[in-house]
Formats: structure tokens, C-alpha cells, sequence
């Protein structure tokens, strides 16, 4: 089997837990899945910041961006069982929340009320919104090159499986697919090769914080190969289902460091807490070829449980000042992960709650991560090299948790030196 850097530089290698849950596991869902960790976590439950396992025991989620608000909110639980027990069915029919939510969520964004304003598109997964955002950048462009980053993940339909390497490598890309480096200096090249071979530039497509890249929070690198991007005649579309909801700390959307207005804004995973809602926002210029041509529509995007999650989401983010947590949480983290000051870190580097802490090899990565997992702290890996500790919590992460953290991994690195 292929080694997939996202997916296998933390998996559970397997052949020795004799685990009977595993086994049913392997047996019904197959190969093809991943579980994390040396020795796998059995969740029954979680409240906030924790989780914990069949046996009772407490762990520190420092990795989830799911439930982005914290497990089991209960103002999240309240609006969706309140909707669920009233009216659950699809967008073809008329009803308030899509509409109340899609203009609290566009209010959010740059130009708002413009002449050439945004309008959004629902689906379920990150993966349908990025592939119905490439769909809609090609419609505009007439073209078909997409660039990404070398180590970029954008889902796994087979569209955006084509633009993902750190599914497979550089090698799994698809023939009008052009990978560069996050610091993104090689994208006027990559325009030239596209345009040289016939495909045209379509797109930029990137996680505004280069998350599998091994998380590049560098403000400056963005806006000029976007220039170059729009001079060349293609959109950018900014991957906003890691960074988005607040996350870096530095308004609602990871663009918004990067002093970038993108024409596409895909977004996911943190959109509802745990429900099953993705959207693509797209300038209405932009959008404007695909959807006078093509109908759209997604059985369960946008129903009225989902828009309840996410209208709670947003909701609790404004109310509970998380954006403001994050700034100020993150930079105590970042801080004292650099203040232990080991010699096998390397780097640290991050915006808001996600955090970046560079080891020396992927060896020490991995024996760090299972150490914590055993410390009963999840975080896990990224980066090309799978050396990065990917520390992406809840965002009601608390000063009392970055403490726990920080312990942990300092004693988890002393063990290694033992």
C-alpha cells in the first residue's frame, strides 16, 4: 500500500493489540481507513476541551477542529434537537434558516452589499465544496490548470484527490495540476508551464494556513502570487475548512491576515460542530457562468438541522469572544512550547490555535505524538517531512490547557532523552 504523508505519518501500524473492536473494524470498513496512534483511542464521550475513553480515562483533544466550539455544546445540542423535533428535509422547498444563516455568514465577508457581492452554496463535506468550487472556476475561466501547494490537502473526490499530493505525492497529481512550495514563489512559473501546455491557468487553491504544509503563517507570501493569479486570468479559491470560523485569530477567515479579497471560499469541518455542512462562497461574477448553466443541487446541503448547527456556531463564536481566545491562547501557546527551549525543536510557529511545533525528524514526531497520546494529550503530525506537530484544538481552548499541554509534552521529550 502506498504511504500517504496526511494520512499514514501518525496511523496505527497495526498486527499486535489483538483488540476486538479493531478487528470487527478492519473486517467491515476495509484497508482503505486509517485509525491514529500506536495504540488506537476508544471514545465513548466529550464535554469542552475533553474526551474520554471505555474506560473512563480523560484526555486533552488539543487536535480537534470538528467540534470547533467544543464537544457536546449545549447550545449547539439545543438548536439542533429543537429543529430536529420540528423539520428536517431539503433545500427545494422554502424556510427561513438557510436564507437567516447564508446572510449572517455572508456579512462576514469583504464588500458585502457591493455590486459584485458574494453568494453561497451548500453541501456536505469539504471535499464536495472544493470540487464544486473547481467546477465553478473552470466555468469562469474557460481554463483547466490548477496550482496547490506541494503538501496541500483539499478532499477526496476524484476532482480533488487530483490536487492533493499529501494523499500520495507529487506523483498523484493530475496532468493539469501544478504543485509549488507554500512560501508560493514558484507560482509565476507554474502559470507560465500551465499556459505552455494547453490547460490555461483556472486557479490558486490553497489552505490560507498552509496546514499540511507543515503550517506557514507568514502574512506576505499570499497577495502577490494572487496578483499574479488574477493577471494570468484565473480565480483564487481560499480553502478555509481548517483556518476558517475564527481559528487564527485574526478576524473570521484566514484570508483576512493576508490582506486578499478571493473570489471562491470553501469552507467545512468546524462549519457546524460536528454536523455534516460544508459551503462554497463565491463572487457573483465568479459564480455567475457555472449557475446560469448548470442546476445544483445536494440532497442534504443546507437542510434546516445543519443550518441550525452552524447558526449556533456562529453564535456561540460571537457570544463566548473565541475569535479573541484564539489571539490570545495561541500566542501563550506558542510561546511557551518555544520557551522550552528543547534542542530537538526545531521551530514554532502559528497563528491563533493552530500551532506549529517543527522536530528534527519524523521519527522524534512520531515517538512525541504517541507519548502524548499516552499522557493521554491528541495532537497530532505534518509537514513534508511528517516532523510538525499539528496542534489544532477546540477553540474554547483555555490558558489552564495550553499549562496541561506544555507539561505533558516537556515530559514526554525527557522521556526520550531517558
Amino acid at each position: 500500500m502506498s504511504f500517504s504523508n496526511i494520512m499514514d505519518s501518525n496511523s496505527y501500524r497495526g498486527g499486535h493489540l489483538g483488540d476486538p473492536l479493531i478487528a470487527a473494524r478492519d473486517r467491515v470498513l476495509g484497508p482503505a481507513y486509517r485509525l491514529f496512534y500506536d495504540n488506537p483511542v476508544h471514545l465513548v464521550r466529550g464535554q469542552g476541551t475533553r474526551l474520554y475513553d471505555a474506560d473512563g480515562n480523560c484526555y486533552l483533544d488539543a487536535y480537534n477542529n470538528v467540534a470547533s466550539v467544543g464537544h457536546c455544546h449545549p447550545h449547539v445540542i439545543d438548536s439542533v434537537t429543537r429543529q430536529l423535533g420540528t423539520l428536517n428535509t431539503h433545500t427545494r422547498y422554502l424556510h427561513e434558516g438557510i436564507v437567516d444563516y447564508s446572510q449572517r455568514l455572508l456579512a462576514t465577508f469583504p464588500d458585502a452589499g457591493s455590486a459584485d457581492s458574494y453568494q453561497v452554496m451548500y453541501a456536505c463535506t469539504g471535499s464536495e465544496v472544493n470540487d464544486l468550487a473547481l467546477r465553478v472556476a473552470a466555468a469562469y475561466t474557460g481554463a483547466r490548470g490548477v496550482i496547490v501547494t506541494t503538501e496541500a490537502y483539499h478532499g477526496n473526490t476524484e476532482a480533488v484527490t487530483a490536487i492533493s499530493p499529501s494523499l500520495g505525492g507529487i506523483a498523484s497529481l493530475g496532468p493539469h495540476v501544478r504543485a509549488v512550495d507554500p512560501d508560493l514563489t514558484g507560482v509565476a512559473e507554474a502559470i507560465a508551464d500551465l499556459q505552455a501546455s494547453g490547460y490555461g491557468l483556472s486557479s490558486l487553491i490553497v489552505d490560507t494556513i498552509f496546514s499540511s504544509d507543515g503550517i506557514y503563517p507568514d502574512r506576505s507570501v499570499l497577495r502577490p502570487a494572487v496578483e499574479a493569479v488574477h493577471a494570468a486570468g484565473g480565480v483564487l479559491i481560499a480553502d478555509e475548512v481548517q483556518p476558517g470560523f475564527g481559528r487564527t485569530g485574526d478576524g473570521m477567515w484566514g484570508f483576512d491576515r493576508h490582506d486578499v479579497v478571493p473570489d471562491l471560499v470553501t469552507m467545512g469541518k468546524p462549519m457546524a460542530n460536528g454536523m455534516p455542512v460544508a459551503a462554497m462562497v463565491a463572487r457573483s461574477a465568479v459564480l455567475a457562468p457555472f449557475a446560469e448553466s448548470v442546476p445544483y443541487f445536494n440532497t442534504f446541503g443546507g437542510n434546516p438541522v445543519s443550518m441550525a448547527a452552524a447558526a449556533a456556531v456562529l453564535d456561540i463564536i460571537e457570544d463566548e469572544k473565541l475569535i479573541a481566545n484564539a489571539a490570545t491562547v495561541g500566542e501563550a501557546m506558542c510561546s511557551a512550547a518555544a520557551a522550552l527551549a528543547d534542542p530537538r525543536i526545531t521551530a514554532v510557529r502559528g497563528a491563533g490555535l493552530y500551532v506549529g511545533v517543527e522536530l528534527v525528524d519524523r521519527e522524534t514526531a512520531r515517538r512525541v505524538v504517541n507519548g502524548m497520546r499516552e499522557r493521554r494529550v491528541l495532537i497530532s503530525v505534518c509537514g513534508a517531512g511528517g516532523n510538525v506537530l499539528k496542534i489544532r484544538p477546540p477553540m474554547v481552548f483555555s490558558l489552564a490547557d495550553v499549562d496541561w499541554l506544555i507539561a505533558e509534552l516537556e515530559q514526554v521529550l525527557a522521556s526520550l532523552a531517558e
